[in-house]
């Protein structure tokens, strides 16, 4: 039977050979990674006698008091109780009384194992039955903890290997496929677009080993690296922590197991950790906050993110302003500001593009009815899964698609944005309305597009995230969406004349039907291809007001690019006019790049600067983020611009002043009309019987969910709509 090996060493040796002979550069000794660590400016000294007496007064001991150096105003008296092993270096103990929240302790080390580590001024180390190779910064608090070890071969977190380690020991963070073919190397700083372009383009193999060579030569290989506790930081309470690097300011209250990880916390954000919580081998961003038992093991999250409540976080990435509660999370790969609130759901093997609110019983990326752990889930930015959904691997969501409770047993396609998906058990059919977000539910969709750039805490801004729902990703697919829906109603005409014609001619007799034939495309039952995985019906509801909502919206993005314009012009002409749509910059595709909104040619240019190694870290590879972020303001103009012009049907050359004010007429109504949309679809709560019936009265129901009339959000829209019509008018006044 197999036994636990006990090895057995010298007592002397206990706090010595951190790094081992085979390990140490000639002429180093195992302190050399040390003190290049240590930047406190604190000048140590030996003990002198008195404070060696004072201190065996106290009941300390140490294997040998010339190894216990000390700042000048080191004060023995505060120093009880404790086992010292191996170099300790303590810093300035005055007789004060720290607090934090409730706790309030005494400065000075008590009641303490410790083993070779070096300290700050004024900290309180109270009740550590076990602290080893540790720096610890100034005023940090440390209270109650069973053991806190680093290893010389601690990685905090991060996906690299230690000299004379084997391959098999390197943490590989297993995003978007079961199957660990889309693994990547965390690293401390990862981005949600580092992540994509590692886990997306797996084809490219030596994209693969540039990004791999960029990780390694990201951090030294050297063994015998310490941990760190940052200044201010408090640890109380906690059982295992092994291998963490804390940053300043941090919180750690009642923690069950840390093993290998970094703890960003500082002025970008504090970063609280809580009661019964087990984090191993992650990347924690700044300004996170991790409580009530939540668990996570390989893992990323990024700045300002949130566990609760028992959430579970297990080979995935969890971006920017993003919550996940009660839980669980496998093998995902989740963009900047996701939301999931509820125990019983469940996603795996996704990549999630932002944005995406995830029901309770919602089942994303379930293997139940697959043959093997292999399948993917792609859901656009905006996906709203709602209660009790269950999803089948392979499907793909287009951006802002929302998928109504039902179990889809076969894959799904869903290529028309803002859409609304549900499935009709009584029909046996697949049934899809595009443009429901526009037509049914403005209020959510303007709210959401407000309240993820308020909750956008970032300081550190590297990588621009556009929360509109109008922006160059959604729009494209909208112009594709009113292609499929020419393509689709086409067919419909056709079948309906019992004739089958080519896809060209079905997409012009779909165009000319649905822009002027109303009664015959609502007389038509039209289906479409390639959107779910079987042979029964996909039937698209509203294809007539769907294709004009895009074709409304696609061309408010553009007239909001043209009004900006026009409000910085002095005066404006027929020259002034024109000259907006100079120089419009044809940059094609665009790709949703870890929430980052990038041209594909772009992407492929810098893809190629990779190659030829101008770009040659993951700094340079921020320092492009960084620069397409500071252009994506006037990238974005350029292409709203030309949709514009695309949208109209109207050359350059044909704009005139009459031109412009029936575009502005045509602005304000659709302004007018989502104002009222907005309005609308949450005065549902106020009128619907239904909604009404838990209210005895009017007053009871205005005192829980507050009046129409106040409501903080409607009254904003009004205001920005008296605002455009301000602005409406004085473009007017100019022409």
């Amino acid at each position: 039977m197999a036994q636990n090996i006990i090895k057995k060493t010298p007592l002397s040796s206990l706090g010595y050979d951190f790094i081992s002979g085979d390990y140490l550069p000639e002429g180093e000794n195992e302190y050399y990674l040390r003190n290049l660590q240590i930047n406190n400016g604190i000048h140590y000294r030996r003990l002198n006698a008195y404070e060696i007496e004072v201190l065996v007064r106290n009941r300390n001991t140490s294997d040998d008091w010339n190894n216990i150096l000390v700042s000048d105003a080191f004060n023995p008296e505060l120093v009880k109780n404790c086992k010292f092993f191996g170099l300790v270096r303590i810093g300035k103990l005055e007789p004060y009384c720290v607090g934090f929240s409730d706790l309030r302790l005494p400065v000075g080390l008590y009641n303490s194992t410790i083993i070779s580590c070096d300290f700050g001024d004024n900290v309180v180390i109270d009740n550590v039955n076990y602290l080893s190779h540790y720096i610890i910064g100034n005023d940090v608090i440390i209270s109650n903890i069973n053991e806190m070890i680093n290893t010389n071969h601690s990685k905090f977190g991060n996906g690299i290997v230690k000299k004379g380690e084997k391959e098999e020991v390197r943490i590989w963070l297993e995003l978007c496929n079961e199957n660990t073919g889309r693994k990547i190397m965390p690293f401390n700083g990862m981005l949600a677009g580092d992540a994509y372009i590692w886990s997306k383009f797996k084809d490219d193999q030596i994209l693969q080993e540039k990004l791999k060579e960029f990780t390694e030569n990201k951090f030294p290989s050297n063994r015998g690296y310490y941990g760190k506790v940052g200044d201010r930081s408090v640890i109380k309470n906690s059982k295992i922590i092994k291998d963490v690097w804390f940053g300043s300011d941090c919180y750690v209250k009642g923690a069950n197991k840390l093993k290998n990880l970094t703890i960003n916390s500082g002025e970008k954000g504090r970063t609280q950790i809580g009661e019964g919580v087990e984090l191993v081998n992650g990347i924690i961003g700044y300004g996170c906050r991790i409580f009530y038992g939540s668990k996570a093991v390989r893992f990323i999250m990024s700045d300002n993110s949130q566990l609760k409540y028992g959430a579970r976080l297990i080979n995935s990435f969890l971006g920017d302003n993003a919550t996940i509660s009660c839980c669980e999370v496998l093998n995902s790969l989740i963009f900047p500001a996701h939301e999931q609130h509820h125990n019983n759901s469940f996603l795996c093997a996704a990549m999630v593009m932002g944005q995406s609110n995830i029901a309770a019983g919602a089942t994303i990326g379930s293997n139940h009815n697959s043959r093997a752990a292999d399948g993917e889930i792609i859901a656009g930015r905006g996906f709203w899964p709602g209660l009790c959904v269950s999803l089948k691997h392979n499907s793909k969501f287009a951006s802002f698609t929302i998928v109504a409770k039902s179990d889809y047993q076969t894959e799904l396609n869903i290529q028309l944005p803002f859409s609304l998906v549900s499935n009709d058990l009584s029909k046996d059919q697949l049934v899809v309305m595009p443009a429901y977000w526009f037509m049914y539910n403005m209020y959510a969709l303007e709210r959401n597009a407000w309240k993820y750039q308020d909750r956008d805490k970032r300081t550190d801004i590297i990588q621009h995230l556009d929360y509109h729902y109008l922006a160059p990703d959604t729009v494209i697919e909208m112009q594709k969406g009113m292609q499929l829906l020419a393509l689709f109603t086409g067919r419909a005409y056709w079948r309906s004349q019992q004739k089958k014609v080519a896809d060209q001619e079905a997409i012009e007799t779909g165009l000319k039907l649905l822009k002027a034939n109303a009664d015959v495309v609502k007389g038509l039952e039209v289906l479409a291809d390639g959107f779910e995985n079987s042979k029964r019906k996909v039937v698209i509801k509203k294809a007539y007001e769907a294709f004009h909502q895009y074709e409304d919206m696609i061309f408010l993005y553009g007239m909001e690019a043209f009004m900006n314009y026009l409000q910085a012009q002095i005066e404006i002409n027929q020259t002034t006019l024109q000259s907006a749509f100079n120089k419009l910059a044809d940059v094609g595709e665009w790709m949703n790049i870890g929430g980052q909104l990038i041209p594909v040619l772009h992407f492929e240019n810098f893809r190629k600067e990779i190659y030829s190694g101008k770009i040659s870290s993951w700094d340079h590879v921020h320092d492009f983020y960084l620069q397409e972020s500071n252009n994506y303001e006037q990238l974005k103009q350029s292409h709203a611009l030309s949709c514009l012009l695309e949208i109209t049907n109207v050359s350059q050359e044909q704009i005139e002043q009459h031109t412009v004010q029936t575009w502005l007429n045509r602005t304000l109504s659709i302004y007018e009309r989502l104002t009222k949309s907005i309005y609308e679809s949450r005065a549902k709560d106020y009128v619907s019987s239904f909604r009404k019936m838990t209210y005895d009265s009017n007053a009871e129901m205005n005192a829980v969910l507050g009046k129409l009339q106040d409501n903080s959000f409607i009254l904003q829209q009004n205001e920005l709509l008296a605002k455009t019509k301000a602005n409406i008018q004085s473009i007017m006044d100019k022409l």
